[in-house]
């Protein structure tokens, strides 16, 4: 089993227990970081999201079926109180528990079901080379993501494109879009940019990235940009955990040379991913 399906299965068997990141990533066997990354990856949720959202609709179920006391409902989803379950509850479904009880149905409520892992989401990757960077200075466009909405990376690439060319001290030839800055949530700041020589005289918008010498592994992925995740995916699920390798505390990135088009989104990219030296 790879970190995520170890993830899912603990977080199923274990849904009404008051469990932490730390115990999903225990039972995983990787680090809190890399069990974030990884189930980000395959699911397109974070962790505990997933599980928050499960334990909501478990609970929807037993309003729905008659319950009779909403508080002990609460308590069995992981809410110490009918106020906090309430607040969370209208915002994973947009009802009150009170609503959905009197109604007696789900029917139009957006339930989260155990998810099933699709193999499809795999591919077969080329062995990575091994490079230690030097340390270099990324400068474009931001936004704070969730693994929710990461969906909206390909607009970022949209606006920023017209700045491409036009950035002072920029480097030609190579566009970058840097994962930094995650956190236990799985939300993250995802920048598409470029190098620069120095980050003075930049729009003031632009985030500024500075990328330490580190070692990474590089893959390099061939297929059209649009199935990116199947090889984000496979690095953090498959070739992390059986590589030996542990994460480093750096931006991982995507490289787009020269030969890459945006337009067509062929033309292929690579992979970086940072780990211990």
């Amino acid at each position: 089993m790879n970190p995520t399906e170890k993830a899912l299965w603990f977080v199923e068997s274990h849904l009404p227990d008051a469990i932490s990141l730390d115990d999903v990533a225990a039972s995983s066997g990787v680090s809190r970081f890399h069990v974030t990354r990884a189930f980000g990856a395959a699911t397109g949720r974070s962790v505990m999201g997933y599980m928050r959202a499960r334990r909501l609709s478990e609970a929807a179920r037993k309003l729905a079926g008659g319950a009779s006391d909403i508080l002990a409902v609460a308590l069995d989803a992981g809410y110490g109180s009918h106020e906090a379950f309430t607040r969370a509850f209208r915002d994973q479904f947009g009802t009150t528990p009170e609503l959905v009880r009197a109604g007696g149905s789900t029917q139009n409520l957006d339930l989260v079901e155990p998810i099933l892992m699709d193999s499809s989401l795999l591919t077969a990757l080329e062995p990575p080379r091994f490079e230690t960077s030097r340390p270099f200075l990324i400068a474009g466009l931001g936004e704070r993501y969730s693994c929710e909405t990461s969906a909206g990376i390909p607009m970022l690439w949209q606006r920023f494109g017209p700045y491409i060319g036009n950035i002072p001290g920029e480097v030609p030839g190579v566009a970058y879009g840097v994962c930094t800055n995650a956190d236990d949530a799985g939300n993250f700041d995802y920048v598409a940019g470029v190098e620069v020589s120095e980050f003075s005289d930049l729009p003031n918008d632009f985030y500024r990235v500075r990328v330490p010498a580190q070692k990474y592994a590089v893959f390099a992925h061939r297929e059209h940009i649009s199935t990116i995740r199947r090889t984000v995916n496979t690095i953090w699920n498959r070739w992390l955990p059986a590589s030996g390798h542990e994460i480093a505390d750096a931006p991982d990135f995507e490289r787009y040379g020269p030969e890459f088009d945006p337009r067509s989104g062929n033309g292929g990219l690579e992979v970086w991913v940072p780990i211990k030296g």
